[in-house]
C-alpha cells in the first residue's frame, strides 16, 4: 500500500497523489489474532484488536482471526496517508479472506466509507495523481491521471508531528464565495498543468485560500516555504494535514528539496528528504 499526499495546494479534500513509501502486509488465517509490526514507527502500531488494519477488515466482514505481519515505511502523523494505507490494506485483506474478488473501484468505495473521505484512499487504491469526490449517495468516485514526465515530486519530512485533529481544528466552518471560486479555479488549473506538463502556470497554480493560510502557525516555516522561488522549483504545498511538505519540481532539479529542508532548519527542525516515483497502479497484491 503506497503512501499518499492529499490536497496538493488548492485541491482541498479532492486532489491527491501516491508516493513510493509502502505499508506491506503478509497474512494468513489463524486460530487467534496475532499481529507483528516492524519498520518505521513500528512501536506505535497496535498489535491488538484495535489495530487499524484489522479493524478495517472486520468492518468489511472479516471474521476469521489472522496472523498478520506488518512492515511499514510510511511515517506516522506526518500527513502522508498512513491511516489511508492501513484502511485500504484491511479492505483488501477482507476481500481476499472472503473470496470477494473486489476490484479497485469497490476497494476504493469501501475504504472511503471507513476513512470518511476519498482523497488519500483514492491515491492509495489507484496510484498516480487522483481527483476524487463522493456522489449523492455517498459513494466514492475517482479518476487517475499520470504526472507529466517533465515533473517530479519530493517530500520533506520534518522531525515533528501534527495531529490531523489539531490541523483540522484551525479551519473555518464557512468560506467566502470569493475564496471558494479562487480554489476551484486554481485546483482546475493545477490538475491540467500536472497532466499536460505546462510549467508556465506555476507556482500560481499551487496557491490556496482554504487550508494552508490557517495552518501557517502550526507548521514553522510553512508560509515562507510556500513562497519559495528557485530555478526548477514549481512550488511547495502542505502534504495533507501536515507537517510534511510536498515539493513539485522540474526533472533534473532534485536539489530544490534541500532548499525546503534548509527553511525548516532555520526554524530549528531537522528533516528527512524523500524523492521517488509516483506508483501508477496503487496497491499491489501478490
Amino acid at each position: 500500500m503506497p503512501a499518499s499526499s492529499a490536497n496538493l495546494g488548492p485541491g482541498f479534500d479532492g486532489l491527491a497523489l501516491a508516493a513510493g513509501m509502502y505499508l506491506e502486509c503478509r497474512f494468513r488465517e489463524s486460530d487467534t489474532l496475532r499481529i507483528r509490526a516492524s519498520g518505521r514507527d513500528a512501536g506505535e502500531i497496535s498489535c491488538g484488536e484495535d489495530n487499524l488494519i484489522w479493524q478495517a477488515a472486520v468492518r468489511c466482514g472479516a471474521r476469521t482471526p489472522l496472523e498478520l505481519e506488518i512492515s511499514n515505511d510510511i511515517p506516522l502523523g506526518k500527513g502522508l496517508g498512513s491511516s489511508a494505507a492501513a484502511v485500504t490494506a484491511g479492505v483488501v485483506i477482507a476481500s481476499a479472506l472472503g473470496n470477494c474478488g473486489w476490484d479497485r473501484a469497490r476497494v476504493l468505495e469501501e475504504s472511503a466509507r471507513i476513512e470518511g473521505h476519498p482523497d488519500n484512499v483514492a491515491a492509495c487504491a489507484l496510484g498516480g495523481v487522483t481527483a476524487s469526490a463522493a456522489d449523492a449517495a455517498g459513494r466514492a468516485r475517482a479518476v487517475r491521471i499520470r504526472l507529466h514526465e517533465n515533473f517530479r515530486i519530493g517530500v520533506v519530512i520534518p522531525d515533528f508531528r501534527l495531529p490531523t485533529s489539531q490541523s483540522r481544528g484551525v479551519l473555518p466552518e464557512f468560506y467566502s464565495r470569493r475564496d471558494a471560486i479562487f480554489n476551484i479555479q486554481h485546483a482546475s488549473l493545477l490538475t491540467a498543468a500536472l497532466a499536460s506538463g505546462d510549467r508556465s502556470v506555476f507556482p500560481e497554480a499551487l496557491e490556496d485560500r482554504m487550508h494552508q493560510p490557517y495552518r501557517y502557525r502550526l507548521v514553522p516555516g510553512l508560509e515562507e516555504i510556500t513562497r519559495l522561488r528557485a530555478c526548477g522549483l514549481l512550488g511547495c504545498a502542505l502534504s495533507g494535514a501536515g507537517p510534511s511538505l510536498l515539493v513539485f519540481y522540474e526533472r533534473g532539479a532534485d536539489s530544490v528539496c534541500e532548499i525546503v529542508a534548509q527553511a525548516f532548519a532555520g526554524h530549528g527542525h531537522r528533516c528527512e528528504i524523500w524523492r521517488g516515483e509516483i506508483p501508477q497502479n496503487g496497491y499491489e497484491v501478490f
